[in-house]
């Protein structure tokens, strides 16, 4: 299953015109909504911790094995034009075709709900460094201008749609199956032969990655089309749901 890495701003001097907190606040915030819908969707992840930097977060990610460095963060207009610019903006490391795409795809999604969709775009850059230094495709998303009034009382008011698009356009860069959040539940195997497979993918022909014996302990996070996705042990997978009673 495909894993991330979670990097929401640890900027916690850069403060919201609406002094809803900063923008470490409320990255957080929407790291925090994002979490349910990665759960859902199979798409395991690590996340930073708001008393690291963006460099230890990049130490940290890199220390590990990721298919995508994603940086949460709000943006701020340069001295001169405070609070007058709007948008948002993800940004990619140029000749990363796979995180142009990631790029794409969560610009592509984010215009769904913002307001001024033609000010939604992705940018190439090498002046960042949680673009240019994560050893994996990065994209770092700047969602809304915390200086700008309208955006930041948008970003603080659709903090579940803008997770939920990030997330569609996640399931899409992963070739998975957009799936609603539910209340998590335990489950409990019941295969009266064998084991019950746990697959990379909802179908027959998906990896396995794990066999289930009977009886065995699981957490349900979501349901698609006769699958649960299934956290078990440290594995996180597809498995058919006709054998989970929950």
């Amino acid at each position: 299953m495909p894993k991330i890495y979670l990097s929401p701003s640890t900027q916690d001097w850069n403060m919201y015109v609406t002094n809803s907190g900063s923008e470490e606040y409320n990255m957080n915030r929407l790291a925090d909504a994002l979490v349910p819908y990665l759960r859902a969707n199979g798409i395991q992840y690590r996340r930073n911790r708001p008393e690291m930097t963006a460099g230890s977060s990049i130490r940290d990610a890199n220390s590990g094995d990721y298919d995508l460095y994603l940086a949460l963060h709000s943006n701020a207009a340069p001295e001169g034009r405070y609070g007058q610019a709007r948008g948002i903006i993800a940004f990619y490391y140029p000749g990363s075709a796979a995180g142009e795409r990631a790029a794409e795809l969560i610009a592509e999604n984010l215009r769904d709900i913002y307001p001024l969709p033609d000010k939604v775009t992705t940018r190439s850059t090498t002046s960042l460094g949680e673009v240019r230094q994560p050893r994996f495709p990065s994209v770092l998303a700047e969602i809304g201008y915390h200086d700008n009034y309208a955006d930041a009382v948008w970003v603080e008011g659709h903090l579940d749609a803008i997770a939920q698009q990030i997330a569609r356009a996640l399931t899409e860069y992963f070739g998975l199956p957009f799936i609603y959040p539910m209340d998590p539940v335990r489950g409990t195997v019941r295969v009266s032969d064998g084991t019950l497979n746990l697959r990379e993918r909802p179908s027959p022909e998906g990896r396995v990655i794990a066999s289930l014996p009977n009886g065995a302990d699981v957490t349900v996070y979501g349901e698609w089309e006769g699958w649960y996705v299934v956290h078990y042990g440290d594995q996180v997978g597809y498995a058919a749901a006709a054998y989970i009673d929950t």
